[in-house]
């Protein structure tokens, strides 16, 4: 796994934010770069005359007036101008220090003209960088966790059983098989959330029973769960059909399956179930777990958002890298339908609805 790279801090910081705050921005209510050019070839035209005229009224003559209504002219076109620039000197200096991966910096200015209006759209772009490279960086620890936990059982697997200190029995295989299968699962969820960045991925579709099918996906997660759950499915009418991917279909359950034995107490039930309703098509996946604030219901759909709600012992229950749920909603969206969390019977336990029309997508 490549290493994260720290933002570096620059001590230096107060220094220049003391010399930014000498300028002068007399023009910063000003709403337009027009309108400011206009006042400084005003301004600097007036100080010329005014130098001039003094001079000569005063007696200084020609060859002195001249030159110093010129350098007076200069200087104030030189004080305003760089007030009116000094956002993008910042965003120059901001923008060094993000290639360097500080993303903390922001611009400050009142300028109400077009520079402002690019400092304040400067300053989200620099918010929302900030925010996806503190994500990056919780994912490839989520990510590096994730990896060293089955490899590291896989490892002492094979190591008992190279050593002679277990025997290669059906037990000591299949324990070896399913973190063989948890790698295999993350390494797929690594590679379809490059698909998701890319925005697209092909449909294979068929028809597909779901009360076969949601068994079969059923079987797979009770094969992969440590703990002790009864599991129901359930389809109504018993011979419903839809068209679909099967294995995104399989893939976005798998997901779901995952997030509610995760979420489930000792000796909880988790239901699967699908029903017909005109054109469209709806299997939710209910589990008995702690459930999930109203106000968390749209943010665990987004990529690397980890779960954190109560267990029925009041602990937290957290895990996962915060990509199943993501990559469900995407490919839950290629087949035009839509995935929500929704109040479960009586309250008990989270409840994940899957929305599909029952015909194939147009595209």
């Amino acid at each position: 796994m490549s290493s994260t790279r720290a933002p570096k801090r620059h001590s230096s910081g107060s220094l220049w934010s003391r010399a930014r705050d000498r300028d002068l921005r007399p023009l910063d209510p000003v709403r337009s770069i027009k309108a400011k050019l206009g006042y400084i070839i005003v301004a600097t035209v007036v100080i010329y005359m005014i130098v001039t005229w003094a001079g000569l009224r005063f007696g200084f003559g020609v060859l002195r007036t001249f030159p110093v209504a010129f350098i007076a002219s200069l200087l104030v076109t030189q004080i305003l101008a760089r007030g009116m620039t000094r956002p993008l000197r910042e965003m120059t200096a901001a923008a060094g220090r993000m290639a360097q991966g500080d993303y903390s910096t922001r611009v400050t200015t009142n300028s109400q003209d077009e520079v402002g209006e690019l400092a304040a759209a400067f300053n989200s772009m620099a918010a929302d960088l900030d925010s996806l490279d503190a994500q990056r960086r919780e994912m490839v620890a989520n990510v590096s966790h994730e990896l060293r936990t089955p490899v590291a059982a896989l490892r002492a697997q094979m190591e008992n059983l190279a050593d002679g200190v277990i025997e290669p029995d059906p037990a000591a295989l299949e324990a070896a098989l399913a973190q063989t299968e948890r790698l295999s699962r993350l390494v797929s969820y690594l590679l379809d959330l490059s698909r998701l960045e890319a925005g697209a991925a092909d449909l294979s579709l068929e028809e597909i029973p779901l009360r076969p099918f949601l068994q079969d996906v059923i079987n797979d997660a009770r094969h992969t769960s440590v703990k002790s759950l009864t599991w129901r499915v359930e389809s109504h009418p018993a011979e419903l059909t839809i068209t679909a991917d099967e294995a995104r279909l399989r893939q976005v359950l798998a997901n779901l399956l995952e997030n509610a034995v995760r979420h489930s107490p000792t000796d909880g039930v988790v239901t699967i179930s699908a029903r017909g309703e005109g054109e469209r098509i709806y299997i939710d996946v209910h589990d008995e777990g702690g459930g999930i604030p109203k106000e968390d219901r749209q943010r665990i759909f987004e990529r690397f958002e980890r779960g954190n709600s109560p267990t029925h012992a009041g602990q937290p229950t957290t895990g996962g890298t915060g990509l199943g749920l993501a990559i469900a909603r995407w490919a839950v969206g290629l087949h035009g339908g839509e995935i929500a969390v929704v109040d479960p019977p009586g309250n008990i336990g989270a409840l994940i609805r899957v929305s599909l029309p029952a015909a194939p997508p147009t595209a």
